[in-house]
């Protein structure tokens, strides 16, 4: 039987990075040593972190002008550091969109000299769409915008990025880096936990505008985007293996076509589902039209005891990770880059199978 993986992250990896590592995981180029065992100071490793960064710059088109961070902590240890290091002392402006970005907006609050200002929300329907966020409501003297661009629990996904003046933005893009067509130019910081469309959990990128790095230092070294830079990402033992498995990816995206050939497969994939439920008398998705998610798409049957069931016989069939999480409930597929399209299409036919046997 056939496994598909919709987990929401850690999520499904591509097969032929997987394949690579497994064939390298012995003895890495000639070395005698596995990647996992080499020194992060050495040649060897030297040479993949720097292919890394080249082939995210490349993928992303990333300016010259912009760091590129590979730090630990999850996007939750950036919810910390972003305002540590851009708005002490400042107000800091915040889109409330879901679940992770009440935890940022909490976090900056905790730090106590920061002040947090919520421009825009859309918890008064449970987060079910992108709220518009008005320019003329962003104070020009801000240290920043904060933004989530797809929310992986609720399903939505800034289509268009908003106009902030000269305030910098701040995304969150965890859960749709390198599956979508922003410019890296509109926003002054990137980040995102690898562990959904980039690689294995335990490694976090950062892009940040030079401009941004504070000249301050930030009271905790290993939380000091100035000292990261300085040192290249190693002013410790970084993720060493999370990073050679995310130089694989890149690779893997580039033999691809890039960002522009996966995301018309991603769309595909999405146009599938979305043409599935919206033809359904029993599935609705419960966000709004235009502003669902490419890579995260909940829908519901509207009976929690049928929706139990499905996911009882999903797991059966062979799909893994569909239950919706405790706050939407339902199911929940999250396809990311690495997802099959095949896999999709076994859903929807037990989507449409299910439905036959439970009219």
């Amino acid at each position: 039987m056939t496994v598909y993986n919709f987990s929401a992250g850690p999520a499904v990896l591509p097969r032929p990075v997987l394949e690579k590592a497994q064939s390298e995981l012995l003895n890495y180029r000639g070395s005698g040593m596995s990647v996992m065992e080499l020194s992060h100071r050495s040649s060897l490793f030297e040479a993949i972190i720097k292919d890394a960064e080249a082939l995210l710059r490349k993928l992303m088109g990333i300016p010259e002008n912009y760091q590129v961070l590979f730090l630990q902590g999850g996007a939750s240890l950036q919810f910390s550091m972003i305002p540590l290091n851009l708005a002490q002392n400042k107000k800091a402006l915040y889109v409330n969109t879901g679940s992770w970005s009440k935890k940022a907006i909490e976090a900056a609050k905790a730090l106590g000299n920061v002040t947090v200002e919520v421009v825009a929300s859309s918890e008064d329907q449970n987060f079910t769409y992108i709220p518009e966020i008005s320019e003329d409501a962003i104070d020009q003297e801000a240290a920043y915008l904060h933004i989530t661009t797809n929310n992986t629990i609720e399903g939505t996904a800034f289509q268009t990025i908003p106009q902030a003046g000269n305030v910098p933005i701040v995304a969150d893009m965890s859960s749709n880096i390198l599956a979508n067509d922003y410019r890296v130019e509109d926003f002054g910081v990137i980040y995102a936990g690898a562990q959904k469309n980039i690689g294995p959990a335990g490694l976090t990128v950062v892009i940040i505008r030079e401009d941004l790095l504070n000249d301050d230092a930030v009271f905790a070294p290993m939380l000091d985007y100035r000292l990261q830079a300085k040192n290249d990402s190693l002013y410790n033992t970084p993720p060493t293996y999370a990073i050679y498995i995310a130089k694989l990816v890149f690779e893997w995206l580039e033999e691809l076509g890039g960002i522009p050939a996966i995301l018309e497969q991603d769309r595909q994939k999405a146009a599938l589902l979305y043409e599935t439920i919206e033809a359904s008398a029993l599935y609705s998705s419960p966000v709004a039209v235009d502003s669902r998610s490419l890579t995260n798409i909940p829908f519901v049957t509207g009976d929690k005891a049928l929706d139990q069931r499905f996911n009882e016989e999903a797991v059966k069939a062979g799909f893994e990770n569909l239950k919706g999480h405790r706050s939407v409930g339902g199911m929940r597929a999250s396809l990311y880059n690495a997802f099959p399209l095949a896999g999709v299409q076994a859903l929807v036919d037990f989507m449409k199978s299910f439905e036959a046997e439970v009219k």
